[in-house]
């Protein structure tokens, strides 16, 4: 209204040309002219009346029309507003029972439109703005794709994941089998990978497998999924729980996906993940070509001209997924992890340690210090020592020697001095053996020395030297009963690592 008093003022008091005042005041020639024929039906001149203001001169110069008959009936747009919040509610459904009470109402584009505008003067908020490279969102979907097993031919239910970068909208997904931790890593690799580099941010949801504590103000991020960002040089800001504004730029994607891939490949039979990921990933690309009609370019070029340039370059190794536990070194120096054994430095018996597991190797952190690494072994029960680890003399940290053991079975009986001396015997170091034969010596709390002593050489006619053995025989009885049918006595493969029982014989063994 400010330009129209100035219109006004050029014209009434000045009496410029209206050419003049449409280039003074940034107007279209014809536009001038209007506002002029007005103002003098209404009999304005300069000044204008005191006390009229812009809403009243806006008034004066463009009064309303009076309504037609039969003016289309406006929606209770408070009404629409609410029932939207109830599950499966949608516009198209409340336009329909719009128009079935008022026939000759607006139609659904007026009614959409009509509908925003009311929801704008309702809750003003601020836009947010993606800088190029700035952050990534991603979530898993709540409506999922399934998959038939091969094996059952059963229908299983599988996750989706998805992720968009902020800037350009630009769009990943694929199926995974859960939301595991290790679903959730493999889908970051293949994410940044797809992207080709790494945003600054990543702004997940606050499930368990990326977030370990949920706060709004001091979330705590999972080791693993922590260790996984800072790899590929980004920092992991979660969204804040109950605050989906945080995340909308995912919330929509997740949609784009479930209309535009899931929804087409409802009729499509698939048998394994990488089947069904194969048919996802060739609609994803269709996705992101797609021109968005808001801008009117693709996810693609917008990628190309404003994320790819501003994404961090991936490093030059791919992350090996690692999980952490937490243990305690027992008392032979070694550390449980995934029901194998490995060694760690003699002075942290009894330490609280941290293991950090991957595909190949096996770390021990004490005090965020690396302390030993090993082999990852696979199976039960395996042991992987070092000799740097070992102490010169147990009886610092650790009293049993083998010798010791032996002379401890043989006040059982002779048969449990020779069990315990084969589990020792067959063993790359006889430390790793100690954990069986305690094991052994300690039944003799709960079992009869002849009892006891009738197991060990039940298990050694077997051929079978383990602490389970000796104790299944006991629980079960079998010490009882006589062994038919064995009559020699379990031999022992000839090995450069197995010593045999005479070995420990005659003295201590120094280490």
């Amino acid at each position: 209204m400010r330009k129209i008093r100035e219109l006004l003022r050029m014209k009434l008091e000045m009496g410029l040309p209206h050419r003049s005042i449409a280039r003074a005041c940034g107007l279209g020639a014809g536009t001038v002219s209007e506002y002029v024929r007005r103002a003098g039906e209404k009999g304005l001149s300069w000044p204008l009346p005191e006390g009229l203001d812009d809403q009243e001169l806006e008034a004066l110069l463009y009064p309303r029309r009076p309504a037609a008959l039969g003016a289309r009936a406006l929606p209770d747009f408070a009404y629409v507003h609410e029932e939207l919040k109830r599950s499966g509610v949608t516009l198209m459904l409340l336009w329909t029972e719009y128009r079935e009470t008022h026939p000759g109402g607006y139609g659904y584009s007026r009614y959409c439109e009509r509908y925003g505008r009311w929801l704008r003067k309702l809750k003003p908020s601020l836009r947010q703005q993606h800088r190029a490279g700035e952050k990534t969102f991603m979530d898993f979907s709540g409506k999922k794709p399934s998959i038939v097993n091969p094996r059952t031919g059963e229908l299983e239910e599988v996750e989706l994941f998805v992720a968009v970068l902020g800037a350009s909208s630009y769009v990943y997904a694929e199926a995974t089998a859960d939301q595991s931790l290790g679903s959730w890593v493999s889908a970051h690799v293949r994410m940044v990978e797809y992207f080709g580099g790494s945003s600054e941010l990543w702004v997940p949801d606050n499930l368990k497998s990326g977030v370990s504590w949920a706060d709004r103000y001091e979330p705590e991020i999972n080791r693993t999924y922590a260790e996984l960002a800072q790899h590929y040089g980004a920092a992991v800001v979660p969204a804040r729980v109950g605050k989906a504004k945080d995340k909308a730029k995912v919330e929509v994607s997740v949609l784009i996906v479930q209309r535009w891939i899931l929804a087409r490949l409802r009729n499509r039979t698939f048998f394994s993940l990488a089947e069904l990921n194969a048919a996802i990933w060739g609609l994803l690309e269709e996705v992101n070509a797609r021109v968005m009609k808001r801008l009117g370019v693709s996810r693609r070029e917008l990628f190309a001209r404003l994320d790819r340039p501003a994404l961090r370059p991936l490093p030059a190794e791919r992350y090996e997924i690692a999980e952490w536990k937490r243990c305690r070194v027992n008392i032979d120096y070694h550390v449980e992890a995934d029901s194998n054994f490995y060694s760690v430095p003699y002075p942290l018996v009894q330490e609280d340690v941290e293991a950090r597991l991957t595909a190949s190797v096996v770390e021990v952190y004490f005090k965020g210090q690396r302390v030993a690494s090993h082999e990852r072994l696979y199976g039960r029960g395996l042991y992987a020592t070092r000799r740097e680890h070992m102490p010169r003399s147990h009886r610092e940290y650790l009293e049993w020697t083998p010798s010791r053991l032996i002379g401890w079975a043989e006040k059982t009986g002779p048969a449990t001095a020779q069990l315990v001396g084969e589990i020792l015997a067959r063993r790359e170091h006889p430390e790793q053996g100690y954990r069986s034969c305690l094991g052994i010596l300690r039944l003799g709390k709960s079992y009869e020395a002849q009892r006891l002593e009738a197991a060990c050489a039940r298990a050694t006619q077997l051929g079978s030297y383990s602490y389970r053995t000796v104790k299944n025989i006991l629980s079960s009885g079998l010490d009882r009963v006589r062994l038919e049918g064995v009559s020699r006595e379990a031999e022992v493969t000839p090995h450069e690592n197995i010593r045999g029982a005479g070995y420990y014989e005659g003295g201590e063994l120094s280490c």
